[in-house]
């Protein structure tokens, strides 16, 4: 039988909680902001991955088919919008009368929430021919989220069909933050 030692107490006090919650508390205050600049981040690279992969989809589409193939901003997902505006959906399609409208639709995107997705103005869509390059222009589209503008990236289409990705410049990022 074991002997107690009396007057020591087992357990904890009320004050001793209410510290330790006080502690908690406090500690997620301060972890709170930087989380939800991760998260914002977080979804600004998805949807540039996103957008990435469609267009290297369109492309070899372009290639296999031998038709010209269409990778442009949607509200309906199944017509192009003719917009700058993209986060409202993408649509991937062939195109070969070349109107600017898919004769079919292969693919479509999503919309994504809290970002803010502009392409360049005079530029609504991003057409692939053939031979996989894009024609017209070099194409650029800005991915922010909103409130978030200095954690902004880009995705460029070259000419030849290249698609890359890369952290947006002061400059960019300014003109996604505006669009906001």
């Amino acid at each position: 039988m074991a002997l107690r030692r009396a007057g020591k107490q087992h357990g904890v006090t009320l004050v001793e909680q209410i510290m330790v919650i006080a502690i908690l508390g406090v500690l997620a205050a301060i972890a709170l902001p930087p989380l939800a600049r991760l998260l914002h981040r977080n979804r600004v690279q998805v949807a540039q991955t996103d957008f990435m992969a469609a267009m290297q989809h369109a492309r070899n589409a372009a290639i296999t088919s031998g038709q010209p193939t269409l990778f442009c901003p949607t509200r309906n997902g199944t017509q192009c919008s003719g917009g700058t505006r993209w986060e409202s959906g993408w649509l991937i399609g062939h195109d070969p009368d070349r109107d600017g409208q898919p004769n079919s639709s292969l693919r479509t995107g999503a919309a994504y929430a809290g970002i803010t997705i502009l392409g360049d103005s005079g530029r609504p869509l991003v057409r692939f021919r053939a031979d996989g390059s894009a024609l017209g222009t070099t194409n650029t589209l800005r991915f922010c989220s909103r409130g978030q503008s200095e954690q902004a990236l880009v995705v460029v289409i070259s000419n030849v069909g290249r698609v890359r990705g890369a952290k947006a410049s002061a400059v960019e990022a300014a003109r996604c933050a505006a669009a906001q």
